[in-house]
């Protein structure tokens, strides 16, 4: 893996935990060599991301809307800094330029991202590894729910492991890495639908 795309929240919640995940994700890439492709703000835990993987040598992307450019919200000192005009045109840049995809905690905007990323896998558009980094807890709702729609058959049972989950980045990482592409519905027999 190259690169990867981070999703995460651009809000700073209070507790301290959730900050410190995200600065060690960034710092953890960089010492990796894996760049970081995410959505271009300088706030919350998106500006933890970039500032602490651009402090530890690292190659960082940012991805963001004009609209969000023009909120000042933007980055200005990353890698490279792409404005687009659309969240669509957003996280196609997201899956065109990474090798897979890191999900910290975050709010709705990062429920798109990792809905969407997983459904396109689901799909056949891509065939990376979705990564669920679950820090302090966060996910442990939205990991029963996912497991959920498994049980009750609206996630086939061949595409129930697309969501790759752990709550230790080195975990994480080393299960992305050996992530086998599932079989996407574009290629599935209509009796296995």
């Amino acid at each position: 893996m190259n690169r990867l795309a981070v999703y995460c929240g651009s809000a700073t919640p209070a507790d301290p935990v959730y900050l410190d995940a995200a600065r060690a994700v960034g710092r953890t890439l960089a010492e990796r060599g894996i760049g970081v492709v995410y959505g271009g703000g300088r706030l919350g835990l998106m500006g933890a991301v970039a500032d602490s993987a651009l402090a530890a040598g690292g190659e960082v992307i940012g991805i963001i809307p004009r609209a969000l450019v023009d909120a000042e919200v933007a980055h200005r000192g990353l890698t490279e800094l792409h404005v687009v005009d659309t969240m669509h045109q957003r996280k196609q840049a997201f899956t065109d330029l990474s090798d897979g995809f890191v999900n910290l905690p975050g709010g709705t905007g990062t429920m798109d991202e990792l809905w969407e990323a997983l459904s396109w896998a689901q799909i056949g558009y891509h065939s990376k590894p979705v990564g669920l980094l679950n820090s302090a807890g966060y996910y442990d709702h939205l990991i029963a729910f996912y497991h959920h729609m498994a049980e009750v058959g609206f996630l086939r049972a061949q595409h129930k492991d697309i969501l790759i989950i752990d709550a230790e980045l080195d975990g994480l990482l080393a299960k992305m890495a050996a992530h086998v592409p599932i079989e996407a519905i574009t290629r599935m027999s209509k009796s296995d639908l």
